[in-house]
């Protein structure tokens, strides 16, 4: 179990210490996408939808989420973050709707904020199904994935489209 850095002598769960960690400047950058039939895009895009603006509402989610990753991810350090941004793009593919969801995470600190960019994208993801089910259940979400991340010993990783 030494090899293992989320486990203790007893081989129980804990959390890595970070206190003699270097703080440094960090960032990650997650993407998770929903898809939605065309009505559900009509809409989202014409502010229609009975429970208000989806993607206002998907935004503070994400916003939220990032905030809150600590709490629901067991590992996860309590981190101060310094910025979050979501941005959403469309792409009509075969009579559907592609809604991008990109997440961007910073934060000065002693570990990385990728968990927080996931958590942020596929938050922002569920929301949206939420607040649109009562149309169509059918919408599919996926998939979620780190685009890049900076800072930290382990250094940089940007993934290869």
């Amino acid at each position: 179990m030494a090899d293992f850095t989320h486990f203790n002598e007893e081989g129980r769960a804990k959390m890595v210490d970070v206190s003699d960690k270097p703080e440094t400047a960090r960032t990650a950058i997650a993407r998770s996408s929903i898809t939605v039939s065309n009505e559900i895009y009509q809409k989202i895009t014409n502010h229609e939808m009975k429970k208000g603006d989806v993607l206002a509402v998907a935004q503070v989610a994400a916003v939220m989420a990032a905030k809150k990753t600590w709490d629901i991810i067991p590992m996860c350090h309590p981190i101060p973050l310094t910025g979050v941004n979501v941005r959403f793009s469309w792409e009509e593919v075969q009579q559907q709707y592609i809604l991008h969801i990109e997440a961007s995470v910073k934060t000065k600190g002693s570990t990385g904020v990728e968990m927080e960019a996931l958590t942020a994208a596929s938050v922002c993801a569920l929301t949206v199904y939420d607040m649109c089910k009562a149309v169509d259940k059918g919408m599919v979400i996926g998939p979620t994935y780190l685009i890049e991340k900076t800072g930290g010993k382990n250094g940089d990783f940007k993934r290869e489209m």
